[in-house]
């Protein structure tokens, strides 16, 4: 199941280009609309999701290293002993291998990671999750890594659910 590494190289080398690309064409935290409801906006984290512990002075950065070097190393085994036949397990996987590398490779270079997909709404009052800026409710800014990560974990659920479902029909 090596092989399914590929996937998560390919992962972590759009990811890096795509971060170079958005800090070669984007000035920071200063929007290119693209949609009605998406926009390209250069921001920094120092934190994990919604910038959690990004204002820690610095420990924070080593400790996201360590922590998702040792996640990755423990999906590396999991993926390691799979089935031939368990191939959307090998897809989830290699995407969050690969996201995770991402941020990874962000924060040891940059000690932050680099986010510039921005999504956001119009609306009275935002959802949880979201914040207001500009009369808009936006997601928090996020990166390809981010996007991979998201889907291999939504592809790992699904397929968690179909698999108990086809079990409790026999």
């Amino acid at each position: 199941m090596f092989r399914w590494l590929f996937v998560s190289l390919m992962v972590l080398l759009l990811d890096q280009a795509s971060k170079q690309f958005a800090e070669a064409l984007l000035s920071l935290h200063r929007p290119l609309h693209l949609l009605p409801f998406f926009d390209l906006t250069l921001m920094y984290n120092e934190g994990a999701a919604f910038s959690f512990l990004g204002e820690q002075g610095g420990w924070q950065r080593w400790f996201f290293i360590l922590l998702a070097l040792g996640v990755t190393g423990v999906l590396i085994g999991w993926l390691r002993r799979l089935q031939a036949q368990e191939r959307w397990t090998a897809l989830a996987l290699s995407l969050i291998i690969g996201g995770a590398l991402g941020n990874v490779s962000d924060r040891i270079w940059f000690g932050k990671v680099i986010d510039f997909l921005d999504l956001y709404y119009r609306a009275g009052s935002c959802l949880p999750g979201f914040y207001r800026l500009g009369g808009n409710c936006h997601w928090p800014a996020f990166n390809l890594a981010d996007s991979a990560i998201t889907v291999g974990v939504v592809i790992l659920l699904l397929n968690g659910l179909f698999q108990s479902q086809g079990k409790r029909a026999d």
